[in-house]
């Protein structure tokens, strides 16, 4: 049975917003779906998901019929890696542009927010077990890269915890390992805010309840990677993104909102101290620089999941991957942003470039108008919230270059880059452990450098012309010659 047949590809003006399946059935009825049987999660799902993550625009990957699990068991990977398939998401234009993306984004931050509205019951609750019936193994977690320490059922999840003095919830995507049929660990970063809630219950000598939700729409795994402030609620930021609350059930071990929806979600508690080993696992930024270590372990007691349920994987790896793709429009609206709230004008354009997972490379376009502007805006960019994790490189051009078109990029900075002023070097700057060259894996911080591609500001004026055609000349080019001029011209 080819089970994509099952996902809606008409009525889908109808069709709830929160659904993966319809969400599926979006991305078929566009051509943007490959339905591959019979991979094996030892090596050939996460092999399979490797090639098609190394050119973006690729086909999302549905994987049915996995060997040793139950029929109807799938994986789906390579999710987010389109801007077709973020545009879709979104509910853009198909063919939006980069930038039109990222101007999505700008407006989104600054619009409103919807809570999550709570039902007596969804979807997810087609299966439930509690307690010795629980049972993770079943659920085909893939081996994603050849050299794991293990298999991550989640990748593209949900993490989610309530604070325990102010009752906040927070939902991130943290990596999850999967050990035994009731246990699992969870990795969280220092300083996220998963990280700041657990260390809070370990100081009160209490148990973290948590629940990992992995597999449900992508709207809410993109919300879970993205940086909402400290306090805010993800769901609310969720629900604006898709225009409707999120209706959440109150899970049956924790009580902790969950999708109603949702493919497969689990629960159970963090105990202080109880630690197990963990990793490694290929990371972001291309690399096993987050190691093999001792990580919080998910004593879990409940389990529940939908008929023919679905995994969702954002395997990390090399980048552009489904664990930064998306984020790269995210961040760049979001540094944009906070570059002008930080008092820089003539903002022309910001690109996260996927190459660096969206956060070691920013390049920003401005207009220059005093000197010294542009070198503002790069030391600004390589430092505001948005932008300062484990950055590198923050590179600025002229209006006259698209930051997303890194051929154009790379053209500014070997024809307009002075070195002897135009590079700043920066020390002991925020980062990660998972970042390759971060001092060291009990200090965590890098140094970067901000380049200065812009035209010198004295010589504006007396620069050597560019080699293009006028506004004028383009215009007519275009209006007689359309049909047989190239796309993406």
């Amino acid at each position: 049975m080819n089970r994509a047949a099952e996902f809606p590809s008409k009525g889908l003006a109808n069709a709830p917003k929160q659904d993966l399946r319809t969400w599926l059935g979006q991305i078929e009825a566009a051509g943007e779906l490959q339905v591959i049987k019979g991979a094996d999660r030892e090596e050939e799902i996460g092999g399979i998901v490797d090639f098609y993550q190394r050119q973006a625009g690729n086909q999302a990957v549905l994987f049915d019929d996995v060997p040793g699990f139950a029929s109807g068991y799938r994986v789906l990977a390579n999710i987010l890696t389109s801007v077709r398939r973020i545009n879709l998401t979104l509910g853009l234009p198909l063919d939006a542009s980069k930038m039109a993306l990222v101007s999505y984004w700008r407006q989104y931050m600054k619009g409103k927010t919807i809570p999550p509205v709570t039902v007596p019951t969804g979807l997810l609750m087609q299966n439930v077990s509690r307690g010795t019936e629980v049972n993770l193994l079943k659920i085909p977690a893939p081996k994603w890269h050849e050299h794991d320490g293990g298999y991550y059922i989640g990748t593209g999840c949900m993490v989610i915890m309530r604070h325990p003095d102010t009752g906040w919830i927070n939902y991130g995507a943290y990596r999850v390992q999967v050990h035994d049929r009731n246990v699992a660990t969870v990795m969280c970063s220092k300083g996220k805010h998963g990280n700041l809630i657990l260390r809070r219950y370990q100081e009160l000598g209490q148990r973290c309840p948590v629940a990992v939700v992995v597999g449900m729409h992508p709207a809410l795994f993109m919300v879970a990677g993205l940086e909402i402030p400290y306090g805010q609620n993800e769901y609310d930021a969720a629900g604006g993104l898709l225009g409707e609350p999120v209706e959440v059930i109150a899970g049956p071990v924790t009580g902790l909102p969950i999708p109603a929806n949702a493919e497969i979600a689990f629960e159970g508690f963090i105990s202080p101290d109880d630690l197990i080993d963990e990793g490694p696992l290929g990371e972001w930024t291309g690399y096993y620089a987050g190691g093999h270590k001792k990580e919080p372990a998910i004593r879990v007691e409940g389990l529940m999941h939908r008929d023919d349920p679905i995994l969702l994987g954002a395997m990390p790896g090399i980048p552009p991957d489904d664990d930064s793709f998306y984020r790269c429009t995210y961040r760049s609206g979001a540094v944009w942003n906070q570059l002008e709230a930080a008092g820089v004008p003539e903002v022309k354009g910001v690109w996260a470039h996927e190459a660096g997972g969206s956060r070691l490379w920013l390049t920003v376009a401005i207009k220059q108008m005093y000197g010294g502007h542009s070198k503002q805006a790069g030391l600004i960019a390589s430092q505001c919230h948005a932008g300062a994790y484990a950055n590198r490189f923050v590179v600025v051009v002229d209006d006259d270059i698209d930051p997303a078109d890194m051929n154009r990029v790379v053209w500014a900075m070997c024809t307009r880059f002075e070195p002897r002023e135009g590079l700043e070097i920066l020390r002991g700057c925020w980062s990660t452990s998972l970042d390759p060259m971060s001092y060291s894996p009990s200090d965590p911080r890098n140094a970067r450098v901000v380049i200065d591609a812009c035209l010198p500001w004295g010589r504006r004026d007396t620069f050597p012309q560019v080699v293009r055609p006028s506004a004028e000349l383009e215009q007519r080019i275009l209006k007689k010659w359309k049909d047989v001029l190239p796309r993406g011209r």
